[in-house]
């Protein structure tokens, strides 16, 4: 499937395992639960794609663009996302073991907590921003410690 327009596809709970979809167009595609281990998705477009839950253990997405795509619950165990674009991507609940993120963009995607957002200088790591001050107004100061005390 190398090079092939599946723009908005639908493969929920299909059996990709070993498959090889390189500089594929998967814009929008729905691959819930699918089982990709071992899959080749190097340089495919996977902008605004729902890979929930899917099993992508040792997937190669080498230079994927998952900017916005949705990845809540997936397993990544292993999977180089080296130079992957993952702007704005939610990847609440994943599974990031041995995963090989260098040179990955995370700016803007919520991280495997689902509570922090990556700061625009995240790369190859989630560098959370700060946690907004509690509703209510500004956040309570807290005395800082007095060295010698």
């Amino acid at each position: 499937m190398d090079g092939a327009a599946l723009d908005g596809v639908d493969l929920t709970g299909a059996r990709l395992a070993d498959a090889s979809f390189q500089r594929a167009s998967l814009t929008k595609a729905k691959l819930v639960e699918v089982d990709g281990r071992r899959v080749r998705l190097i340089s495919t477009d996977l902008r605004g794609a729902v890979l929930d839950r899917a099993d992508l253990t040792s997937a190669d997405l080498t230079s994927a663009n998952l900017a916005g795509a949705s990845l809540k619950g997936t397993n990544l165990r292993r999977a180089r996302l080296f130079r992957a674009d993952l702007k704005g991507a939610d990847l609440t609940g994943a599974n990031l073991d041995g995963a090989d993120l260098l040179h990955a963009e995370l700016a803007g995607a919520r991280w495997i907590d689902g509570v922090s957002i990556c700061a625009e200088d995240s790369v190859g790591r989630c560098h959370p921003l700060p946690a907004p001050p509690a509703a209510g107004g500004p956040a309570a100061a807290v005395p800082s410690p007095t060295v010698g005390q």
